[in-house]
């Protein structure tokens, strides 16, 4: 007895020292919030308008459909008390377990206390009761316009998955087993966290996903050998050694996003998709694009075509010796080729042989999930912000993305971190997932406005270099790759768009899983596998429904045919740089690692 009261003294002195720590990192806390810099409200949350709007279409609905409502209404307070009743009736035959639950299953709720013990069962079950009433609540609207009621649906989602009984220390089983068992140890650690991220962000919240201090790009991700051959302000070109003593004569270049870093296709040998192009034999160049600062503000969609696309293609040829290149363009870098290959079509330039297009919008009539950001009260807030910091800060990008998947990639994370004081894992898509960049001012408002919004380059009327260019107008082979549950550049839309161009020779192929699982799936892992369908592009349903499935197969391989046919004959291998090309750093450079300063900063 007197060892187990000894214990328990040790383990009460242990929490309360835990506590005092808490007190004390709560002040650091305070501190760190502090340094929040004001920002557009509009960055926060769509308007007033949205909810107006709802609250609007449901008295509406109230006025002319009541039956309906009531219905509604009545359905849900019945399973409510039954519920109740069910709870009590088990607690009155002085069981301590929780009533017979048949809610569907959902990972947040997977600690056992959610099923067995009766206060965590009640929790869940009227959580998932009343978030079910709210979604057929919203969804039942029927005097909004489509699009307000997508908006409508999205950000009611958010507001329910945000008051999961998870997300609250107190009601979160896992979170309070874990501060019992580590005497509040795993607070302090949490708390922690908590600061650590505020601080890194200068007063702003987001949820630190990976261990940065277990990657170091160049080190143990983006490794596969190269060197940069040229660099300007607006990119360094990357030149991969080859691994074959002979390669295709016409080389390729790739133009990856430059809202993140280029090396998702490099981030280690096993799914590296830069090496497997390189052990095809090919002759592999890639862009890597700088992470501007306030001094790029006016930098807009042109200069990016002229100093990074039409450079780096001129680059490509010089050093290989060939008049023509192919090109790879991977999601808002693949819309800006097309800009690009509708200038070259209306100047009679043949440069590029064939373009392939990784998850591409070029008709934003349908951008999918992210549509809902798309809107004037965001967009207006945006072009507002960027005029006083000259840019679209990261954090911005990165938090509107992470949205789109809250559960997965806010809450869940912060749980683990804040509340059960658990360390980021060591995995490296999150950790890159993190490593974003800032846009320029004048080319997002440009991208923005004029190609998501007014949908410029499927009406013809987006300019490059003042003259507007065409979809219709590109007539090279063209190779376009969706995945199946993209939630930033929907599959149905990309098709769309490629139906648009003028090109005779299309190929299109959707693969499983999202933005990036699904491109970054090499044979090797026979995880995903991809849809082909050789009929001409018409509709995305008429492509689904003829398609042939190939289950647990890359798209790599089928992609890596496709492009032998437009790369010529063999030529011996190239090594990096050349006579005007000198070598300037080994891969992965100098700009993917670089951090840029803030306007007021030193």
């Amino acid at each position: 007895m007197a060892t187990t009261q000894n214990e328990s003294n040790e383990s009460l002195a242990r929490l309360n020292a835990n506590l005092a720590k808490v007190e004390e990192l709560s002040k650091r806390l305070t501190a760190a919030l502090s340094q929040r810099q004001p920002a557009d409200p509009a960055l926060s949350g769509p308007s007033q308008d949205v909810y107006m709007k709802a609250a609007s279409a449901y008295v509406s609905e109230m006025m002319q459909n009541p039956s309906r409502m009531i219905e509604s209404q009545v359905s849900y307070w019945g399973k409510t008390l039954k519920h109740y009743v069910d709870a009590q009736s088990v607690l009155m035959q002085g069981e301590v377990k929780a009533p017979v639950d048949t809610s569907p299953k959902d990972q947040r709720f997977a600690n056992p206390m959610w099923d067995e013990n009766p206060f965590f069962n009640y929790l869940k079950q009227q959580y998932l009761l009343n978030a079910e009433m709210v979604s057929e609540t919203v969804s039942g609207l029927e005097n909004m316009d489509p699009a307000e009621r997508k908006r409508v649906e999205y950000f009611t989602q958010q507001i329910v998955d945000m008051m999961s009984p998870t997300n609250f220390f107190g009601t979160n089983p896992d979170a309070l087993e874990r501060a019992m068992a580590t005497d509040g140890e795993s607070l302090v650690a949490g708390l922690e966290n908590l600061v650590r991220d505020i601080e890194a962000n200068n007063g702003d919240l987001l949820v630190n996903l990976a261990d940065k201090s277990a990657f170091k790009v160049g080190e143990n991700i983006a490794t596969t050998p190269g060197a940069v051959v040229y660099r300007n302000k607006m990119m360094e070109l990357i030149q991969y050694s080859p691994t074959t003593e002979t390669v295709h004569d016409i080389p390729l270049v790739i133009f990856p996003p430059w809202i993140n870093k280029f090396y998702i296709m490099d981030l280690k040998p096993q799914n590296s998709l830069i090496k497997w192009i390189v052990d095809q034999g090919f002759t592999l160049f890639v862009v890597s694009w700088v992470n501007p600062d306030y001094t790029y503000a006016d930098v807009g969609m042109d200069d990016y075509i002229r100093d990074g696309y039409l450079r780096a293609m001129a680059e490509v040829r010089r050093i290989c010796g060939t008049k023509q290149v192919n090109a790879v363009g991977y999601c808002i870098a693949g819309t800006t080729l097309s800009l690009t290959l509708g200038h070259l079509a209306k100047a009679g330039d043949n440069t590029v042989k064939s373009a392939t297009f990784f998850t591409t919008l070029t008709d934003f009539v349908d951008p999918g999930e992210v549509g809902v950001f798309l809107t004037d009260d965001f967009v207006d807030g945006i072009a507002r912000q960027v005029e006083v910091d000259g840019i679209l800060d990261k954090t911005f990008m990165s938090r509107t993305f992470s949205y789109l998947r809250s559960n997965d990639l806010i809450y869940q994370p912060a749980i683990k971190s804040y509340m059960m004081g658990e360390a980021p894992p060591a995995f490296d898509l999150l950790f890159w997932n993190g490593d974003g960049t800032n846009l320029p001012a004048k080319m997002s408002v440009e991208y923005i406005q004029g190609l998501c919004q007014q949908n410029g380059l499927a009406k013809g009327e987006f300019p490059v270099f003042e003259e507007p260019v065409k979809l219709s107008d590109i007539k090279l082979p063209i190779c376009a790759i969706a995945c199946e549950t993209d939630h930033i550049a929907a599959w149905k839309s990309s098709y769309n768009g490629m139906a648009q161009f003028g090109s005779k020779d299309k190929t299109f192929i959707m693969a499983q899983s999202g933005h990036i699982a699904g491109i970054v799936n090499p044979p090797s892992k026979k995880k995903y596998g991809h849809y082909t369908n050789d009929a001409p592009l018409t509709t995305p349903e008429d492509f689904l429904a003829d398609a042939t499935f190939h289950e647990k197969q890359s798209w790599w391989p089928t992609w890596g045919a496709w492009l032998a046919k437009q790369s010529g004959t063999q030529v011996e291998a190239r090594a990096p740089g050349g006579p005007d090309n000198p070598v300037l750093a080994a891969a992965p450079g100098s700009y993917v690692g670089a951090v840029p300063v803030k306007r007021g900063e030193s």
